[in-house]
């Protein structure tokens, strides 16, 4: 165990959770380390048991570029294309009225389910040598020569602590306890799932339904194909049961849903709902002396969601260099990991902007011209398909929409209609 805050040479990093930014970290650790011909003992902490898929994931598990070269590029991990349910080629826009299809002209997403990836991805790390202790961290302790993790299976000491937990409530309170950490402000959300017969699923195809209610309290919703089922999923800040009731009732998406549907299940586990939450802001104090938070823990994500695997992968990625490249305190995650994310943290301003317009336009049902303008102005349509996809940061986006042809043109269908397509 090393007494020093810097780069670390020969030690061992203790990582709390097993995600996709744990085991990121882990890999990207146990990669670099090697090239540099250091000692490092790895151990990721991980209380589920994602094989047989025992727990249930709240993501939709919508892996999107660039992750498939992250992993190969940067962890030295084929991507789980085996695991694929379906490639996400389209997105389907929905407002109260109206609807408009974005085709994807770039690498397609892949749908998968979140569980099996963080299973595979963490098989990866057993076969790269990382120890996987499958246990709950319950308590931490900061020293000046090391930290330790409590668990309910044994103490750890490491050298540094990274935190890896998601929105976990019991992960996150004992940095609470402990540090100046204090988690992002986060939307609930509800996510089920529906088996409708082999000939809906065909005629879905490999697309995301997105939804922007004029309901209070949702703030987006989306029906996204998982090959021989479909994920829906609503979020806001209160969302629950009874309004994913609502919004499955609702007339825009009861046309894309089959018909009946959500009455009864043949499946035993479709339509039970399972609640999680989803940050929209960054964390405070996800760094200090001898750890570091990455991912969702951090609030390092879009504000509007999408991406969150990538991001968290990324993240990973960048919390290891600075482990190995400029060392464990503050101050080193400071110059370095906090440098290093400013791409996503110099965008939230831009995502929180069009995440509040954007709700103002639904509840007052002003989206109906803007999807009229787009089906006739490319500009705009690609704007919009940035914006649901996250292919492009939200500073793009809303510069690309704030041109004067795009906002006449929206004024244009606002005060001429037309036919609605919806």
């Amino acid at each position: 165990m090393l007494n020093s805050l810097g780069p670390l040479e020969n030690g061992s990093v203790v990582i709390i959770g097993g995600g996709p930014g744990g085991t990121a970290c882990a890999l990207a650790l146990q990669r670099m380390a090697a090239d540099m011909g250091r000692d490092i003992k790895l151990t990721i902490v991980e209380g589920k048991q994602f094989v047989g898929e025992m727990h249930y994931n709240q993501c939709l598990g919508v892996l999107a570029p660039p992750l498939p070269s992250l992993l190969s590029e940067q962890l030295g991990v084929k991507f789980p294309y085996h695991l694929s349910r379906s490639q996400i080629s389209r997105y389907i826009l929905h407002t109260a009225q109206e609807m408009i299809i974005l085709d994807d002209i770039y690498q397609p997403s892949v749908a998968l389910r979140r569980v099996q990836y963080d299973d595979y991805m963490l098989e990866q790390a057993r076969e790269h040598g990382i120890s996987v202790l499958t246990a709950r961290a319950v308590d931490l302790e900061f020293h000046a020569d090391r930290a330790v993790v409590y668990t309910d299976s044994a103490p750890l000491e490491a050298d540094v602590i990274v935190g890896a937990f998601g929105m976990d409530d019991g992960s996150s309170s004992m940095f609470r306890r402990l540090t100046p950490y204090r988690p992002p402000q986060a939307l609930s959300s509800i996510v089920t799932k529906y088996h409708p017969p082999l000939e809906y699923m065909q005629t879905f195809g490999p697309c995301i339904h997105a939804f922007l209610p004029s309901i209070h309290n949702i703030e987006f919703g989306g029906i996204t194909s998982k090959g021989n089922h479909i994920s829906i999923n609503i979020a806001g800040k209160n969302v629950d049961a009874e309004l994913m009731k609502i919004f499955l009732e609702l007339p825009e998406v009861r046309r894309v849903l089959p018909d009946p549907c959500c009455e009864t299940a043949d499946n035993p586990l479709d339509l039970q709902f399972y609640k999680g939450r989803i940050p929209y802001s960054e964390a405070h104090g996800y760094f200090g002396d001898r750890f570091v938070i990455v991912g969702d823990a951090a609030g390092l994500v879009r504000a509007f969601k999408g991406k969150g695997v990538t991001t968290a992968v990324m993240t990973g990625i960048r919390a290891a260099e600075a482990i190995l490249q400029h060392g464990v305190s503050e101050t080193a995650f400071s110059e370095y990991y906090n440098h290093a994310n400013q791409d996503i943290i110099q965008d939230l301003p831009y995502g929180q902007v069009m995440r509040y317009f954007t709700m103002f336009l639904a509840r007052h049902r002003l989206l109906d011209p803007v999807i009229r303008a787009a089906r006739k102005s490319t500009p705009l349509q690609s704007a919009l398909f940035d914006a649901v996809s996250a292919h492009a940061p939200y500073r793009n986006v809303i510069r690309q929409s704030l041109r004067l042809n795009l906002i006449w043109a929206v004024l244009q269908s606002w005060v001429n209609p037309g036919n609605s397509l919806a």
